[in-house]
């Protein structure tokens, strides 16, 4: 049986496009446009750039503003044509001048940006107010931008704020989220919570990406809501979809952590890569630390090395740290005293707590850089100032050892951290009370420290705790006390420590000879 022909493409038009072509081709204006609007759009024929802006060029020089507008965006997307913002903006003046919303909008922008003529914020302002004051959402928005920065007309956030509502009551979603901002902020109106949540919600839901980030974290934190994992994941993902770094971030904290959903690694090391490859600093110094210590990946600190850089160079404090310690451990990079030192103090002079007491123990030995006891004990004051126990010690230690050191000064920073439970500071403390060295002498006060220190390991205060139990001094004198503190002591290794056990085993009795016998 002989089978029918398939038809070819022209035979495959529909009616309408045939019927628009006919009168395009007789010089109908609208038909003109009509068909590069087809051509553009692959509607009922197949997708043509340059016939598009064939008859799009037609229609446009006949005067019709929609078809100079859409030649307009041809030549700014570079669609069909060479890329020519002159020539776009050529168009867009042309339409715009005869009242065409859009057209005003688009050559607004290209006057904001410099682009086909000189940056230029008064045109800007006049040709986005034509566009606002005929209900034009985007252009009310950027004149909000305008009002609010005061680019181009004199600051006013009045002005501002009536822009933002009008385009945000059209539903327009990134002055949705301007008004969120401004309600939650209290800026330039009564700070109202749950306003600045109902306007988030309705940016949120028609897929404004930060709207989604913003609503995601008062969820999350439970910030002016009640604390929502479930809600806080979905509008994390709703964001993260359209690849929102720092959605992707907190969603990948929440499914590391386990913290109101069930916990998954893989699902937190995907959004971490993923965070990572934008550029987020948080997550490419996260990849960093797994990288370094083999979680959820196969180990590999030169991976780490990179990841942390990556960070690092983005000023990131923690990687920077981070990064220091691979070149002071010759992990994943060359070991390198003086690189080691660089990351850190650039870490440092953020605020990293641990950057600037490694930095002063840097100082304070010599290691990748000049020995120098007084930018360490600099180093060392600015991590005790933010209550970083160990560094507090070492500003005692210091000040002790060097010339103009103050022992009353050392004393008070020997106090900080042993009220923090730092063993070897609360020995310190106990040794001036002891000996009555930048405090008034207090066996009390002494032995209480040394009873801290004593309890965390501390041989040396085990063995002065025992000698003030022997002595009955700073608490009532008990010999069992003593020679169980001096055994410790010894077991320790603390020199003279199993001498004073024999004398305090000598000074008891039977019974509490048998007493320590029966503890052994």
């Amino acid at each position: 049986m002989e089978r029918a022909a398939v038809p070819d493409a022209a035979e495959r038009h529909t009616a309408e496009f045939l019927r628009v072509k006919a009168l395009a081709e007789r010089g109908v204006a609208a038909a003109q446009h009509q068909l590069g609007f087809m051509y553009v759009n692959g509607q009922a024929v197949a997708r043509d750039y340059a016939l598009a802006v064939a008859w799009y060029r037609k229609a446009a020089a006949a005067g019709l503003e929609q078809a100079q507008y859409n030649l307009g965006v041809m030549f700014q997307k570079g669609q069909g044509v060479e890329q020519d913002h002159a020539q776009a903006l050529y168009w867009y003046r042309c339409a715009a001048q005869q009242g065409y919303a859009p057209a005003q909008y688009n050559l607004g922008w290209l006057y904001a940006k410099g682009q086909g003529a000189p940056a230029d914020t008064g045109e800007a302002l006049h040709w986005f107010s034509q566009a606002a004051n005929q209900g034009d959402p985007g252009a009310q928005h950027n004149l909000g931008m305008m009002f609010d920065g005061g680019k181009g007309v004199a600051q006013d956030a009045d002005a501002a704020l009536t822009w933002y509502r009008r385009a945000a009551e059209q539903g327009y979603a990134r002055s949705q989220f301007a008004l969120a901002l401004r309600y939650d902020s209290g800026q330039g109106v009564e700070r109202d919570p749950q306003l600045a949540r109902d306007w988030l919600r309705r940016a949120a839901e028609q897929g404004h990406a930060p709207a989604q980030f913003n609503l995601a974290l008062r969820f999350d934190k439970g910030q002016d809501v009640e604390q929502d994992s479930v809600q806080a994941v979905h509008w994390y993902a709703r964001a993260a979809e359209q690849g929102h770094a720092s959605s992707q971030f907190n969603l990948a904290l929440i499914y590391d952590s386990g913290h109101g959903v069930a916990r998954d690694e893989a699902a937190a090391l995907a959004l971490y890569r993923r965070a990572a490859s934008q550029g987020h600093a948080a997550a490419q110094d996260n990849l960093g630390l797994r990288c370094e210590h083999g979680q959820g990946v196969e180990r590999d600190p030169v991976l780490a090395a990179h990841w942390y850089r990556q960070a690092a160079a983005q000023g990131l404090p923690a990687a920077q740290y981070h990064l220091g310690q691979l070149y002071d451990n010759g992990n994943g990079v060359e070991h390198d005293p003086a690189q080691a030192v660089h990351w850190y103090r650039q870490a440092a002079e953020q605020g990293h707590l641990r950057a600037q007491f490694d930095l002063g123990l840097r100082y304070e030995a010599g290691v990748g850089v000049a020995q120098d006891a007084a930018r360490a004990l600099d180093w060392y004051r600015r991590a005790a100032d933010q209550e970083y126990a160990p560094a507090q010690h070492m500003v005692g230690v210091l000040l002790d050892r060097i010339e103009a050191g103050d022992p009353r000064e050392a004393a008070h920073w020997y106090a900080k951290a042993a009220d923090q439970g730092h063993a070897l500071a609360q020995f310190a403390l106990a040794l001036r009370y002891d000996s009555a060295h930048g405090v008034e002498r207090d066996y009390e006060a002494a032995h209480f420290w040394y009873l801290c220190a004593a309890r965390q390991g501390h041989a040396r205060a085990q063995f002065n705790l025992g000698v003030m139990y022997a002595a009955g001094q700073g608490a009532q004198r008990d010999l069992l006390e003593a020679h169980g503190w001096l055994a410790r002591a010894a077991g320790g290794g603390v020199a003279g420590a199993d001498a004073y056990l024999k004398r305090v085993a000598a000074r008891m009795d039977a019974q509490q000879l048998e007493m320590v016998h029966a503890a052994v």
